[in-house]
């Protein structure tokens, strides 16, 4: 490489630092983080409040794709079902700890499960929007389809919990 070429590669390299230090903003705001934080040791308690993070994150990308007013749709329907996924990722991350804590949570777990049934049908519906226009569509089409199969796979993924735990229980009230 010559001289030139290597000054040209050490410019492009430093004019590229800030991208490559940038980092993923945390989708959960400071009121969030601490509920998480003072229920930490109840698992029935915490994944209820992620059941409405998730929600909550669902119903304001709705809001803001009925909104006629919203610019740049495509890149905010996007970063926010990426907001929704990081979430919901989140609460699965509990789930499969407190399972293999053999908590009690089969509470938690029903609400969980009819949660993921209401996120697969709203995320069907955003994949089926007739209003939507297909360039737009494609912009996040890949993170939409992420979501559907994260949500399906989990409700599964779900519902055997539910079979682990009731197990785990009935087989502790033998040993009593």
């Amino acid at each position: 490489m010559t001289f030139r070429g290597r000054v040209i590669f050490a410019l492009t390299m430093f004019m590229c630092l800030p991208l490559m230090a940038q980092r993923h903003r945390d989708p959960l705001n400071n009121q969030e983080i601490d509920q998480l934080r003072d229920s930490a040791l109840e698992g029935n308690d915490r994944l209820k409040l992620y059941v409405s993070f998730v929600r909550n994150r669902i119903t304001t990308l709705e809001q803001m794709r009925a909104d006629p007013k919203t610019t740049n749709r495509a890149r905010q329907t996007h970063d926010m079902l990426e907001d929704f996924l990081a979430v919901y990722d989140e609460l699965n991350q509990n789930v499969d700890t407190y399972v293999s804590r053999k908590d009690d949570i089969r509470r938690a777990l029903k609400l969980v499960i009819d949660a993921d049934i209401e996120f697969q049908s709203k995320l069907r519906a955003l994949k089926d929007a007739a209003n939507t226009d297909a360039a737009e569509a494609r912009q996040y089409e890949f993170v939409l389809g992420n979501a559907i199969d994260t949500v399906d796979s989990s409700a599964e993924d779900h519902r055997q919990s539910v079979t682990e735990v009731e197990e785990y229980i009935k087989r502790k009230k033998k040993q009593k």
